[in-house]
């Protein structure tokens, strides 16, 4: 086998058909000696049927069904883990990972890299706020992250056959591709593409509270730099103190009025509440994540495996 697509699903049916015809017209120039490995959350719409339909067709089409809806961090992984070719491409089945981009791909893989980063230099249809949230985030990893995860990247990638098995080792559970690529290393290069808008359907990722799980993913899992923050607010909090505690004394000292009052107090009562809870906040990231891990519980269970008749690699 030389090359496997892992491609996370759910309720995706209106798309699958539209990109199994571009995928596989793309992959026949490069390579006959492939697998399509579809990872499905278990959905309330066809997904599965239209799987197995295509898979009727072209046995290189391939399911994974997980016992309950894991999330699509660990359907990557799962469809990693069964994955069997020497290059493993990762991508989404909206179309705004182009199957263009896999000849390109292969290429820069052939050449020796063991990791190839599409990376995105326009987000066409996503709002601005949306856009400007993301080139933040980017800035802010960049600099605090204790691995180099490269900017405007996704989870579309291809990695080498060496890569993907130093990945599946890892035990961490969050899931966060892009930060665990990082900290695998390996030979990288980036290609740069214009994002394209999504072909079919509705997108079941929530715009915000998904955002800001996998940021938080991000800066949580790869980065202690949040409770250095959280010391240093500390600090600058007690000189802030002590600085006002000097100012009253030389106020007595003076003789001049000390103006109490209750704005004031509310104010600064309110401002050392709100960083004390933000600090807790931040212990409680940590806490959490710590527990997750602890727990050990499997990233996925797998249902039901259709075109597999190997155990998987890892």
């Amino acid at each position: 086998m030389k090359l496997s697509l892992v491609v996370p699903v759910y309720k995706e049916e209106a798309s699958i058909p539209i990109f199994l015809q571009r995928v596989q017209a793309v992959l026949a120039p490069v390579t006959a000696d492939y697998e399509i490995i579809f990872s499905l959350d278990p959905s309330p719409d066809r997904t599965e049927d239209v799987i197995l339909e295509h898979r009727a067709k072209d046995s290189r089409v391939k399911l994974l069904k997980f016992s309950r809806r894991f999330g699509q961090p660990m359907a990557t992984l799962a469809g990693l883990e069964y994955s069997t070719g020497e290059a493993v491409i990762v991508m989404d089945v909206d179309m705004q990972d182009p199957p263009e981009l896999i000849q390109q791909m292969v290429a820069k893989w052939e050449e020796g890299y063991d990791v190839v980063l599409p990376q995105r230099r326009d987000r066409t249809g996503e709002p601005w706020i949306r856009k400007f949230i993301a080139a933040v985030w980017y800035k802010v990893l960049t600099k605090i992250a204790d691995v180099k995860i490269p900017p405007k990247t996704g989870d579309f990638r291809l990695m080498s056959r060496r890569v993907v098995n130093e990945l599946v080792g890892l035990k961490e559970s969050h899931g966060f591709l892009r930060g665990m690529v990082a900290v695998v290393g390996f030979k990288q290069v980036l290609i740069p593409f214009d994002r394209p808008p999504r072909l079919a359907g509705e997108t079941n990722y929530n715009r915000f509270f998904g955002s800001l799980r996998i940021g938080f993913n991000g800066i949580f899992c790869f980065s202690t730099y949040s409770l250095t923050l959280a010391s240093l607010f500390g600090f600058l909090i007690a000189g802030f103190s002590f600085l006002l505690m000097a100012i009253y004394m030389l106020y007595k000292l003076m003789g001049w009025e000390i103006l109490w009052g209750n704005p004031t107090m509310v104010i600064l009562v309110s401002f050392l509440g709100g960083v004390q809870l933000i600090s807790i906040g931040i212990l409680g990231e940590y806490i959490g994540r710590i527990y997750e891990e602890v727990r050990a519980r499997p990233k996925f269970i797998v249902e039901r495996k259709e075109g597999f008749t190997e155990l998987p690699k890892v």
